[in-house]
């Protein structure tokens, strides 16, 4: 009988905190998989502020970093100096890096620094109770926008993969989702690709990841997988947005 599916060594054998049917943990399988088969579980370093990933060290087989709020990038920055050869990656969600974060985010990808980021977008914030996150899309209910998001008082939801494309140090950009097996392909893809990118040191490598939230949605797991398609994948088009033509 042949094994169509085995734990990567990537994971660890960890129960999950995460929400039931919520797509973060298909993120950071898709990560560790990459890693795993190219060999660099050994000499990675990931960080993970605070959010709904904040466990992430519990899961990831490899070296991990906290970092305050919205700061990862600023901390692989300085991992970045003194660790040359590692391959380096912030792994954070819309709150933390479309909001306190933003900042950090910009700055680390106008200067070009070689590390990857993994942005998970739920168009919420997951961990503290389901507010109102800057990528919530209009009409979208949530704990501070009981009536929906509105333009007029609160702007268009940010999109994060098109603003951080417009830097000339970022070179590798796309965004990608994880609902569908189709798409979970597409996405390990890009995940193989940016990691690639920082192996060459090309520059900033940057993959926004569309995921769902079902517990502050008020959607079960399947409810959600529609939701994310039917609202999130129109306003958020999946696709590259920026690549070096020197990765496959």
């Amino acid at each position: 009988m042949t094994a169509v599916f085995q734990y990567t060594k990537g994971m660890l054998p960890e129960e999950t905190t995460y929400c039931p049917g919520c797509t973060h943990g298909i993120a950071h399988r898709l990560i560790m998989e990459v890693l795993d088969e190219k060999g660099l579980l050994g000499q990675t370093i990931g960080v993970a502020p605070i959010g709904c990933s904040i466990l992430a060290h519990h899961y990831m087989n490899v070296d991990m970093c906290e970092s305050a709020h919205g700061r990862a990038p600023a901390i692989a920055t300085g991992i970045r100096r003194v660790q040359k050869d590692k391959i380096i990656f912030t792994y954070q969600g819309d709150g933390d890096l479309a909001s306190i974060g933003t900042g950090e985010i910009v700055q680390a990808a106008h200067r070009g620094e070689k590390f990857t980021t993994f942005f998970i977008n739920n168009a919420i914030y997951g961990m503290t109770g389901g507010q109102m996150a800057p990528t919530s899309l209009i009409g979208q209910r949530t704990t501070t926008s009981a009536e929906g998001r509105d333009k007029d008082s609160a702007g268009m939801p940010i999109r994060m993969a098109e603003l951080i494309a417009t830097l000339d140090g970022a070179v590798f950009v796309e965004r990608v989702s994880v609902d569908s097996p189709a798409n979970i392909r597409k996405a390990k893809k890009a995940v193989q690709n940016a990691i690639e990118v920082q192996e060459k040191r090309l520059g900033f490598g940057f993959v926004e990841i569309l995921s769902t939230c079902p517990t502050n949605w008020g959607l079960n797991p399947v409810k959600s997988l529609e939701w994310l398609r039917e609202n999130m994948i129109p306003y958020y088009p999946l696709g590259t947005l920026k690549h070096p033509g020197e990765v496959k």
